[in-house]
This record gives C-alpha cells, structure tokens and sequence, in this order.
C-alpha cells in the first residue's frame, strides 16, 4: 500500500479517520496540537524524511597479523544487510511489531485509532499502535539528536510527539523501499544486554550470528525489542522468565498469522531458552594488550591526520564502525610482558614499563607495562592496576615520566661527533664540577649553576682522564657535563629535538647545565624511537601505532610512517659503534642478547629512577623503572621489587636485565645483523692526556669502574689540602684552553666576569639536584 493511499483511508475515514483523530487527540496536546479543519493538511503537507546520522558501530583493533585484540564503541553494533539476517527473523519481527508491514503505507490506521482510544481514555500512553516505520523514525531522532533538549523530545511520552512520527514515518515511506526500512530497523534496534541492532543481539544472545538464527533464538530476540530493559537475560533468572514469556508470545503471534505451524511453536515454545551470554569486552580495560589500545584510542583523537578538528576526531570515534590495523606485533608484546612479569610484580609500588620500537619506520610493536590497566577495589591510589598508560606520554594517557638520567649522554656524545671529535678524544675530569661558567641555554641566556656541585657516582670524588669512548661506558658524569659545555648546550638541547626527545608531559625542555645528565622526565617510548633513529643511521620516525583504517564503506586509507633524516650516516654509525661498547666494556658488561646491539643505562640522582634504552639494527627498546607514588618521595634505595631486594636500582641492575630478556625472544626469528662500521678516517684516532697509562694501570692492578664508578686509584691531584687547592685550580681553567683540551676550538672561549650588575643577572636556574648519578 503507497502512502497515497495511507493518507486516503486516514482522510475517507470521516470520522474515525480524522474528526475522531483530531478530537482524540485536542484533549492531550491542545491549543498548539492538531485541529479538525487542519487535519488533512497535517497528513498531506509532510516534512522531509528524518536527518540519518551515521548509527555508532564497533570499532575493532587489529594486531599486524589481522588478529582482533580489542574493541571499543559507544553502541556495540555492527549493522548487517538484509540479506544477512535470516528469514525467519525477519517474519518473526514483523509479526510481533507490525503485522501489517508490507500492507500499510507507514501509517497503520486501525492500529493507531485503537491505541488513541486506549490512550484517551487512560490520560496517557497506554498502548503502542506504532507502525514497524513509526518506530524506526523514533530511533533514529533520538540517535540523531545533538542535545539532551533533542533527545528528551523524541522520547516524550505524549501524542504530539506520536504525530510527529506519524509525519516522519510517511516521508520515510516515500523515501525508501519496505526492505529497506526493515533492514533499517533490525540494525537500529536495541535488543537489550548492550546489544545494538540484532548483529550484536544474536553475537550477545546465542555466540551466533543474525544469519544462522533458528525459529525459537528469532523468536525470542523479536520478543525482547518491546521491553528490552525488563527482559535482558543477563540481569538474572526472572528476567529470562519475561523473555521466554515474551518469545512464546511471538511464536504464537507467528502461528496465528499462518507464518509457522501451530506444531512449530508448540514445540518451540517447550524448548530452553537455551542463552549463550558472549561477552562483548568494549574498551581497552578488557583488551588483551590494553596500553597499547589506550595509545591507539588517544592517538585517533589527538593526531590531525585523522580528522581536522579534535570534534570531528571524536564524533569519528563516536560512531565508530572502523577496522583499525595496527603495528602491534604480539610476539615482541609478549616478550616485553614476560620480561617485566619475571621481575616485578604487579603490587610493588615501583613500576616498569617498556616500549619496542622498530628503526626506520617508527612501527610501535610493543608497549608493556608491570601493572595492570584499570581501577583498583575502591577506586585506591595503589594496587595491582593503574589508569596510566606508563610507557607512553601524557597525550597519550601516561603519566609525568621519569628523569632520563644517562640516556641523555648520547645526544651530547652526537653533538661531539657531529662537530669532528674523535673516538679517542677527550680530557682529564676532577673529582666533582660546579658549573660556574659556560652553559647558555637556547635564548643566549647563562643557565649557570654555582651552587649545585656535580660528583659521579657513589660521590668517591675520584677524577682521571677519559675519552669521548671510556666516558660513554662508564658513564661519567663529570666528563659528559664537561663535554656539554664545550659543544654547546644549545647544540645538544637541539641534537635531542631533533631525534625526537620530548618531555612526557609535553612541556619544553629544561635547559639547564644538568641537562646532559637526564633531568627531563620521559616516557619509554619516546625515548625508544629517539634511539631506533642511531639503529635507522640518522632517520627519526615518529611513533606509529596505526598502519591502516577501513571504513564503514570498505575505504581503506593507509598510514604510511613519518620520517625524516636527522642525522648524518657516519655520525649516527659512530654513535653505534661507541654504545656496542656499553655492552663488552662499560656498564652492561657480562650481558648481551647474543647478537649486535648498542645501548645506554641511566640511573638518576639519589637512584629517583632507572633506565635502559637500546637497539639493534632491526628493534629499539627503552624501560624505565621508578615508583609510581613519586619518584623523589620514594627512591629506589633499600627496596624489594619482586622477589630480589636492592640496595639500590641502577640502570644496569634491573631495566637492564628486562631489556636483554625481552629482545631476546622478540628477535628469535630474525637473522642477526650488524651494525655498518664507523668512518675511521673521520672518527679514529684522537688523543686524551694520560689515560693508555690509566688504563694500563688499571689493567696491571684489575680495577673496574662500574657505571659512573671510577677506578680506584690514587687521586690525580693528590691528596690533603694541596690537592683540594690543586684540584680548585683546575676548576677554574676548565672553561680555558688548557692541558685537557681536545683539540676542537671552545665555543665559548675564556670565561666572563664571574660578577654582573644586578639588573643582568641571569635568573637562577631550576636545580633539581644536589648530586647525579647515571
């Protein structure tokens, strides 16, 4: 029946068909309602069809294999086409809803007289005489409004919002065909159990899908749409009563219609219920990898690439309905996973957590952490879980990071490569440094710091020579803030932006004397795609957690990663060859992994935090460790993590251990590969002052320095009170051309007044320590 021919029952009615109507309806909706002399014009004189806004769908996250690992949606649907819902559902709703669908125009007129009378007489809605369409047009106002006011209206219980629809259901009417508002319907619907739209019914109902559903599981999903509230299955056994009550009612309304046998549902209606609850995890807390689908949820709203403003990001989220495929790589997950469960447990205070990055390309193939994602009982501070996505940055869910200790060293080790220092090139170092004179920050500005006195390690005050190759795997604190000031602070401020360092909390960095020595707080990955950019030979990626997203439609629209070169081959080949070192010769001597790898341990001031960041040329990796209740309240000094107690936590004691045990299985089947070898024309060579006679020393006699542990042995400038004043001297030349120069012109040249008037006194600057470690 057309919809002509609707409006011309509702109008030759006479009485019934529009003096009753209008006078059924005046009492209710009254002066601004319909009148009688106007009634036909209301039918006649319809509004375009209802605004259709995409309806929310699922949004599933793909690992790189094509593995689901997560879910997330506002609605949990997944609309399907007519043809993929099965027959008997479709017969099975419609004779329970509008049994005479396919014969009415939208606008079931015998319904709708019934139901006025009814409600007339009751003061209120009391029976529903809506069509099949007269439904669908209530859903998809109230999924279309924008406001609460827009809502609140579509769900209004009184007749002027039932003759609102009555218009609407005519326009969709002439709009679209029968099937195709049927189809309409069955994917808008609510079910009941969160399931939207009958897809998601049938997956949340019968682990089924809509195409496979028998007679009795059609029967009892058309059952459940009138009292989806009253009858999900999920509350409880008094609401399965209502459902199967409701089902049997359906059988017997199909049967009557002529659609089943009187046999049919008889015995259907003796058949079990027979729910199989699927659960329909939504959100990252129920995902398998939940760090990871935290970064990926804040990364489609942050980034611009995938949509121009955060609004439209977020409605785009919103309504969902993507197949998003990721970088993830679970084996490399896993691996990190295991390596942190092995040695910190999930209710230590002190926390762990590591990022996998894959050099050349930015692709995010781990990101791990030792808690578990979400709230603890009670919603309490500390707990086996946390809300924070610890590897990641604060845009990204995580928290203010860590201090990065001696990982920051490599950037002032690039600076020196990059303006023509050689391997073997460096200096003598004194016992402790007060940085008086020399560090200007990136405005110009003197940043010095003449009350803080830096020491290396352990504070044995013991000095000596070191290269640019020793400093690095010791780890001397006083070498690098000695090295920092002669390539320039600014220059490696630079060096560090340029290989993508950037706070974990997104604020510029802290330029400060200091800086060498990893006072910025990071977050692990941050700090693992700095270092892949070494493994990449001078190419930065930024982190790429999404490869490619399809569309509702099917569109697929491919991520490609976002690189650029930053540094020169040779530099970045130099570098390599001088973190390889840290393995057989410096601070993580007695571990490797088996194969080329390169890397840093960074241990902070009064051991804050600790860390370990390295590579190979097919993975970079970064893990930190620190307490989650305030890294500078609770040091990790005297503290049991897991099941092995501490003394205290260096970079080489714990995320050490974590990064070797993790990259092991994360690169079992990858071929080993080593790095390109140094320019030796350009890097070898070079001279440092003494130190093949310390180092000869040092062999005779079997003395090791540890991280930032200077070899024990006889003061360089003696002992008592000449050889304070002996080492003070040296202090004081240190911003001079002297005998521990290289030979690389200082940026600086000699020192400047040590006095200002007060109105050029630079600021002092942040000071965050009194002492650092590595």
């Amino acid at each position: 029946m057309t919809v002509l021919r609707s409006i011309g029952v509702l109008g030759t009615a006479g009485a019934l068909g529009g003096v009753l109507a209008a006078a059924l309806a005046a009492p209710l909706v009254g002066g601004g309602g319909l009148a009688a002399q106007n009634v036909a014009n209301t039918f006649v004189e319809l509004p375009p069809a209802p605004r259709e806004e995409p309806l929310a769908q699922v949004t599933r996250l793909l690992d790189k294999d094509g593995r689901q690992f997560a879910q997330f949606y506002q609605a949990n649907r997944t609309t399907v086409p007519l043809a993929r819902v099965a027959p008997v559902m479709r017969r099975a709703i419609v004779a329970i809803e509008d049994a005479r669908f396919y014969e009415h125009g939208g606008l079931d007129v015998r319904g709708t007289i019934r139901a006025l009378l009814t409600n007339t007489q009751a003061g209120g809605i009391r029976q529903g005489g809506s069509s099949l369409t007269q439904q669908l047009v209530k859903n998809i106002l109230v999924e279309s409004a924008r406001t609460d006011a827009e809502r609140d209206r579509a769900r209004a219980p009184n007749l002027a919002r039932k003759i609102t629809e009555l218009r609407y259901a005519l326009a969709l009417e002439n709009k679209y065909k029968k099937d195709q508002i049927l189809e309409k319907y069955l994917n808008i619907a609510y079910f009941g159990a969160g399931a939207h739209g009958v897809e998601a019914a049938a997956r949340r109902f019968f682990s089924t899908s809509a195409d496979r559903l028998t007679l009795t599981q059609a029967a009892t999903l058309a059952g459940a749409v009138r009292m989806p509230y009253s009858t999900d299955p999920s509350l409880g056994p008094n609401h399965q009563a209502r459902l199967r009550m409701r089902r049997d009612l359906v059988l017997d309304r199909m049967a009557g219609l002529g659609q089943i046998t009187q046999a049919q549902a008889t015995a259907a209606k003796r058949a079990p219920l027979d729910i199989r609850l699927r659960p329909e995890p939504g959100g990252c807390g129920q995902s398998r990898y939940p760090f990871y689908c935290l970064y990926v949820q804040r990364e489609l709203l942050i980034n611009e690439a995938f949509g121009n403003s955060r609004a439209e990001r977020q409605a785009r989220m919103a309504r969902g309905g993507l197949v998003i495929r990721t970088n993830l790589d679970p084996k490399a997950q896993h691996a990190a996973e295991e390596a942190i469960g092995h040695r910190v447990d999930p209710e230590d205070t002190e926390v762990a957590a590591e990022a996998m990055v894959e050099p050349g390309t930015g692709k995010i193939r781990a990101l791990a952490a030792s808690k578990r994602f979400g709230r603890n009982p009670g919603d309490k501070k500390n707990g086996p879980k946390t809300t924070f996505n610890l590897p990641a940055d604060v845009a990204h869910g995580g928290g203010q990071g860590f201090q990065a200790g001696s990982t920051f060293k490599v950037y002032t080790l690039a600076t020196a490569l990059q303006q023509g220092w050689r391997f073997n090139d460096g200096f003598h170092t004194p016992g402790e440094l007060v940085a008086r004179q020399g560090y200007r920050d990136c405005l110009g500005k003197p940043v010095n710091d003449p009350g803080t006195r830096i020491h290396n390690a352990s504070g044995e005050g013991e000095g000596g020579p070191h290269s640019i190759e020793t400093g690095t795997w010791k780890s001397v604190n006083i070498f690098y803030m000695m090295l920092e000031r002669k390539v320039g602070l600014c220059n490696v401020v630079k060096t560090a932006r340029a290989l993508g360092a950037v706070r974990a909390d997104g604020k510029a960095f802290r330029e400060v004397p200091t800086f060498t020595l990893g006072v910025n707080e990071m977050d692990p990955l941050t700090v693992a795609a700095s270092f892949a950019t070494f493994a990449a030979r001078g190419r930065y990626c930024r982190p790429q957690a999404i490869v490619e997203i399809s569309e509702r439609d099917g569109r697929r629209t491919q991520v490609p990663p976002a690189c650029e070169r930053v540094l020169e081959r040779p530099v970045a080949d130099a570098v390599n060859h001088v973190l390889a070192g840290v393995f057989d010769k410096g601070t993580m001597k007695g571990q490797n992994i088996g194969r080329p790898a390169a890397g840093k341990t960074g241990t902070n001031n009064g051991y804050t935090s600790a860390w370990f960041a390295g590579y190979t040329p097919h993975l970079a990796a970064a893990v930190s460790v620190g307490d989650i209740r305030g890294s500078y309240k609770y040091p990790l000094r005297g503290v049991t993590i897991g099941d092995q107690h501490f003394g205290s936590v260096q970079g080489a004691s714990l995320p050490g251990p974590i990064w070797v045990e993790s990259m092991g299985p994360a690169l079992r089947d990858v071929p080993a590969k080593g790095f390109p070898g140094p320019n030796m024309a350009r890097f070898g060579g070079g001279f440092t002052p003494g130190l093949k006679e310390a180092q000869a020393r040092e062999e005779r006699e079997g003395r090791r320095g540890g991280e930032g542990r200077p070899a024990r042995g006889r003061r360089w400038f003696g002992g008592g009170r000449q050889g304070r004043r002996h080492q003070r001297l040296f202090e004081w030349l240190m911003g001079q051309q002297g005998l521990a120069e290289p030979r690389v012109p200082d940026l600086f040249g000699p020192p400047g007044p040590r006095f200002m008037p007060p109105r050029e006194r630079p600021r002092r600057p942040h000071r965050p320590h009194r002492r650092h470690r590595r």
